[in-house]
């Protein structure tokens, strides 16, 4: 069974704005085996990660 995607728009959890989950994206996170889509957009996955890196 061949799923058709299609992009998708998601609400960030931590800034509440809309982003895309694009095609490719999705295809990406399939590759790697990935289970779940994202939960934050671009910048504040950024944001966490840099946070993140500074505690360490």
């Amino acid at each position: 069974m061949t799923e058709q995607l299609k992009d998708e728009t998601i609400v960030c959890k931590d800034c509440g704005k809309e982003f895309v989950f694009t095609v490719g994206e999705q295809q990406f996170y399939a590759e790697k085996g990935f289970q779940n889509k994202p939960v934050r957009c671009k910048e504040c996955r950024i944001a966490k990660k840099q946070a993140s890196e500074k505690r360490n």
